[in-house]
């Protein structure tokens, strides 16, 4: 049986190890360190977002991170899915869909205006789901600059 749960400070060590694998599926850096004082700092404070871990039977199988911000054109808060991920095994069985399900009927309590969110060009099952539950691409592009 799937379920959610907001992560807890005791839900680092098999967020840590989720959150691994799917860096690995595009070889982005992955620092331990710095990820794991991330995941702290997320769960403590509820003003910057909420993750929350996908368990099939008690196992975790993915995560979702909401990240908030506030937005002008939007009309109020606005959010970022700065992560959705699914173990491989358990893709195309319609979790990613509950997924997805639970996490707009989150936004909605949360009351959150529009959600944002990047894909990786090649993830071609993900922007069908994205897209098949409402999101749309648009003209603009997401840059980024990173700051040290």
């Amino acid at each position: 049986m799937i379920r959610f749960e907001i992560a807890k400070a005791e839900d680092a060590s098999p967020f840590l190890e989720l959150m691994k694998m799917f860096y690995a599926i595009d070889r982005y850096p992955f620092d331990l360190e710095r990820t794991e004082k991330n995941f702290h700092e997320l769960i403590k404070n509820k003003s910057l977002g909420r993750i929350w871990l996908v368990k099939d039977d008690g196992v975790p199988i993915g995560y979702i991170i909401l990240t908030f911000g506030f937005s002008m054109e939007y009309g109020g808060s606005d959010a970022f899915i700065d992560e959705f991920f699914l173990v491989e095994a358990y893709r195309g069985k319609g979790i990613g869909d509950q997924m997805m399900a639970y996490l707009l009927e989150q936004c909605q309590i949360l009351k959150i205006k529009a959600i944002h969110l990047e894909v990786e060009r090649h993830n071609k099952r993900g922007a069908r789901l994205y897209l098949k539950n409402g999101f749309e691409l648009n003209d603009r592009q997401l840059l980024t600059k990173i700051i040290r």
